[in-house]
């Protein structure tokens, strides 16, 4: 990963000396007035970027300083004992709380997570710690770089615990999302995974994040192609109610089907990339302002709209979004935070190169 983080910084500055040839971007003295400046934008410098969440979600933060701190799963228990069944939140905060444990454990191996663990056996009947470990599992076999038959022991076990998960919660699709990730890294038949699926679609059939740990066992590099993959997405997009982020699922995607290396403007200037382009940008606009996976869309139209240089719309989606970068595109590289900046100057450069400034930009 490190050497393809390099190839691609490579790359986007050969990208940022094109535009400047061809006079997409003005050459600027350093310390010049007319210098592209991120924090002009209000923008935070790249080492206080959150690398952790998509968005905001303060509650979850503080409960995890105080869990991770004392050892006490307490705090985390009673949040998701306040945290809707069935929405998006939930799923985020799972996410989350078991990716910190996971963490925890890989920098402390042994010891790490013991907290969680006591969770499990203090309160083995706890709806919320059930769905945690069986996440914790998941992220565990993709964290830990052991051989195929010691990933795949884990995510047996990882199978266990949703099956485990789902009984305590009925109605609850966590469990299920969660076992999407197991049928992709366990290689479920088509059949098997349209089981876990129908579940999924009979508790909570609009959920966006259900649909992306979906999308990915239809993409190509998993068990499905990049057909399947665009037919189940445009399907969901299709019969989206508005308001749904759900309209913005081809251009995931599409971002999971891109060749390894493409900065061919003409790509994402093609009909294929407008469409998914416009379908997402209409999903952010019609979305609740508070939808916990909006930051989600946001950051993936960052990703394609910089690289169809359309440098004012992806200033707008910046400006909801900086701050925080935990998500894809950004955490598919070795240095989320890096990636991140990367492409944030270059939407700023892009954008004051063709007359924009803080004055003019508007949330």
């Amino acid at each position: 990963m490190g050497i393809l983080w390099g190839l691609m910084a490579v790359l986007m500055i050969a990208w940022v000396v094109m535009l400047r040839r061809r006079g997409g971007i003005r050459q600027v003295a350093p310390g010049s007035p007319d210098a592209a400046d991120p924090a002009d934008y209000g923008f935070l410098r790249q080492e206080e970027l959150d690398v952790r969440l998509p968005g905001p979600d303060q509650d979850l933060l503080d409960v995890m300083a105080v869990v991770q701190r004392n050892q006490d799963f307490t705090a985390a228990s009673q949040l998701l004992a306040g945290t809707g069944k069935e929405t998006e939140a939930r799923w985020e905060r799972v996410q989350a709380i078991a990716g910190a444990a996971a963490l925890e454990l890989q920098q402390t191996p042994r010891i790490g997570a013991g907290w969680l663990h006591a969770w499990r056996s203090q309160q083995p009947k706890d709806a919320g710690g059930a769905q945690v470990f069986a996440e914790f599992l998941v992220q565990q076999a993709w964290r830990s770089g052991g051989t195929e038959d010691e990933q795949r022991i884990i995510l047996e076990e990882a199978r266990g615990a949703c099956d485990q998960a789902s009984l305590l919660a009925p109605g609850d699709p966590v469990p299920h999302i969660t076992h999407l990730a197991v049928a992709r890294g366990l290689g479920y038949s088509q059949a098997e995974f349209e089981q876990v699926w129908l579940k999924i679609l009979d508790t909570a059939p609009g959920h966006m994040g259900a649909h992306l740990a979906g999308l990915r066992y239809w993409c190509e590099k998993w068990h499905g192609s990049r057909e399947q993959a665009f037919a189940f997405a445009e399907a969901a997009a299709a019969r989206a109610p508005r308001g749904s982020l759900l309209a913005a699922l081809p251009l995931f995607a599409l971002y999971e089907h891109l060749p390894d290396v493409n900065f061919v403007r003409g790509f994402y200037e093609s009909e294929v990339v407008s469409k998914a382009l416009h379908g997402a940008l209409f999903a952010v606009s019609a979305a609740r302002p508070d939808d916990p996976m909006l930051a989600h869309v946001r950051h993936l139209l960052v990703f394609f709209l910089v690289r169809a240089e359309r440098w004012s719309e992806a200033m707008q989606q910046l400006v909801h979004v900086d701050g925080h970068v935990g998500a894809v595109p950004w955490t598919a590289e070795a240095d989320p935070a890096a990636s991140y900046a990367v492409y944030r100057a270059l939407a700023v450069a892009g954008y004051e190169a063709n007359g924009g400034s803080p004055a003019t930009l508007s949330a």
